[in-house]
């Protein structure tokens, strides 16, 4: 009995020209769509791009390095939301309630993706690393900032506009980052996961609202 060993036209398309690892990474990230970091796996990867497992290791040393991808390329997709938020705040607004409209727009940002892409999310902060890291410039983004840096612009804006102390400020990011990812992994994994949708989204209406009023 013996297994034998097919590829799809796409699949040999994508090869020919080239696109093997994009192949791999797509298949990583659906991986982890279904079912978070720990069911990305190189040698699925490789099964569903359509070539031999060995072909994986010209692209990927091991299955880190894909994860690694796989977080890299969900953190972009989580930026590029609060940058779509971030656009859509009225430009004439008075600077107070330009400041506050980015400030929500991260956390708006930052919770629909959590809630929307829950296996992608989780990707984003599997893998470990410093502050540094997330500040560096995202690999995938048109912008190439970090939903970190984006807290900061945020931020800094308030400090701006009069609506947040330069004293209050240093700091600031560690606290509003907390508060909304905390929300997102006790609804997604904690005890806050049998809530229905509905309060949950409320409950992160009224925690965004009471950041932009704490800081």
């Amino acid at each position: 009995m013996y297994t034998v060993f097919t590829m799809s036209q796409a699949s040999r398309d994508r090869y020919r020209h080239g696109d093997l690892r994009q192949a791999l990474l797509e298949a990583g990230l659906d991986m982890a769509r279904e079912g978070g970091p720990d069911a990305i796996v190189l040698r699925e990867a490789t099964r569903r791009a359509g070539v031999a497992p060995n072909a994986a290791y010209r692209h990927f040393a091991d299955r880190s390095e894909l994860v690694r991808a796989v977080s890299d390329r969900a953190l972009a997709e989580l930026a590029e939301g609060i940058e779509a938020r971030f656009d859509a705040v009225p430009a004439d607004a008075d600077p107070v309630a330009h400041a506050h409209g980015l400030l929500r727009a991260v956390g708006e940002g930052y919770l629909d993706y959590a809630f929307r892409e829950p296996g992608l999310f989780r990707a984003a902060f599997t893998v470990p690393a410093d502050l540094d890291r997330a500040a560096d410039p995202v690999r995938g983004s048109a912008r190439g900032r970090t939903p970190l840096v984006l807290l900061g612009v945020a931020l800094d804006a308030m400090v701006e506009a009069g609506a947040l102390s330069a004293e209050r400020r240093p700091g600031a990011e560690l606290l509003a980052w907390s508060s909304v990812h905390g929300l997102a992994c006790l609804a997604l994994d904690g005890p806050l996961r049998a809530l229905d949708p509905a309060t949950v989204a409320a409950t992160g209406e009224r925690l965004i609202a009471m950041v932009v009023r704490g800081l």
